[in-house]
């Protein structure tokens, strides 16, 4: 898998990357080095704290990082590559990121008692009886 990208293709990421920041807010410093951040990242498939330090601080990372993709940014520089290339409507492409769930997340709610799965339940007897209990019959001393 290549990880390098000629020079020519950063400077038209770049171009196309500053084209879609927001017009507010602090410049940053080099976006170059945000990008090829980025692309350690996807590349290595690594978590953001095993960023090299050559990137500078993985949060400071993450947090621009995040900002700019609730802000939409990546969509359009996407959006705005794809229209540049004379290639772009012959390939598809689909995302095949692997999210990884802390082990806590299994999907179990956290508490001393065990609940039965749905399974188990449906197969047992039920704790409760629906039918009408007898009633006391009337003695005939009276």
């Amino acid at each position: 898998m290549p990880t390098k990208m000629q020079n020519k293709d950063w400077d038209l990421a770049l171009e196309a990357f500053r084209f879609c920041l927001p017009r507010c807010g602090a410049k940053a410093k080099d976006d170059r080095l945000f990008l090829e951040a980025l692309h350690y990242f996807t590349v290595h498939n690594i978590s953001w704290r095993a960023l090299p330090e050559q990137f500078g601080n993985w949060n400071s990372i993450w947090r621009r990082f995040d900002r700019l993709s609730r802000a939409g940014v990546f969509e359009d520089m996407m959006a705005l590559l794809a229209e540049c290339s004379r290639s772009a409507h012959l390939v598809q492409m689909f995302d095949s990121t692997v999210v990884r769930a802390h082990v806590s997340a299994a999907g179990a709610k956290g508490s001393k008692m065990a609940k039965p799965s749905v399974a188990r339940a449906a197969g047992s007897r039920p704790k409760s009886t629906s039918k009408p209990t007898m009633t006391a019959i009337p003695s005939p001393s009276t």
